[in-house]
């Protein structure tokens, strides 16, 4: 699988045998000294990529990095790198969402199959990003008054009970919902629903008229 590796780590020796392991293996490599060089040059995420990252860099550590990263919302895989087999630290790094924690020296079967592992996630992740975005940006073409009517039929409420809610006749309402339907590409109401709890509109569906 092609993609992008980004390699943090003070150490220039390490990162020029890493990349050229790397190249290698028809990956394509960027390195930074630290973690601030990596942050002053913060790579898109449109390019399919995961993150080499030591454990122990001056200034910045690995872990703060990769606090950073996540504060900034970055989808990128970490997989670490350290010179210190620790228990701790491997899983801190692991419950904040690393991919892995390696121990140096590192095998090639073993880094590649890390680096592998954390660009099958990072796809997934861009995969479920892209349809998010798709989604988003199909609920911003919906006029006002279809927003209020997809907000009311998401939660349950017939067309009558629209209708009633907004004041207008049940006909205009199956109107609406016509349109709502229609710009949102879905031909169902489950359809409907499940895109509104995917963006965060509907938390929980099931619940949310129920427990009232």
């Amino acid at each position: 699988m092609p993609g992008l590796v980004h390699i943090v780590d003070d150490d220039a020796s390490f990162r020029t045998a890493i990349k050229r392991r790397l190249k290698k293996a028809d990956y394509e490599v960027a390195t930074y000294p630290s973690a601030q060089h990596f942050l002053d040059r913060l790579p898109s995420e449109s390019e399919l990529g995961c993150i080499l990252l030591d454990v122990r860099i001056p200034g910045l550590n690995g872990p703060e990095l990769q606090a950073r990263l996540s504060e900034l919302g970055s989808t990128l895989p970490i997989v670490f790198l350290t010179g210190y087999a620790e228990v701790q630290t491997t899983v801190r790094a692991i419950k904040a969402g690393a991919e892995d924690v390696l121990t140096k020296p590192v095998s090639s079967e073993e880094l590649l199959g890390a680096i592998e592992r954390a660009l099958a996630r990072h796809q997934v992740t861009r995969s479920q990003r892209n349809k998010l975005d798709g989604v988003r940006a199909h609920i911003a073409k919906l006029t006002p008054r279809e927003r209020e009517v997809f907000e009311l039929i998401i939660r349950g409420k017939t067309n009558k009970q629209v209708a009633n809610v907004l004041g207008a006749t049940e006909r205009t309402i199956k109107a609406h919902r016509h349109q709502v339907m229609e710009k949102m590409q879905v031909q169902s109401l489950a359809e409907l629903v499940s895109i509104a709890e995917r963006a965060g509109i509907l938390r929980d569906p099931s619940g949310t008229e129920q427990t009232t």
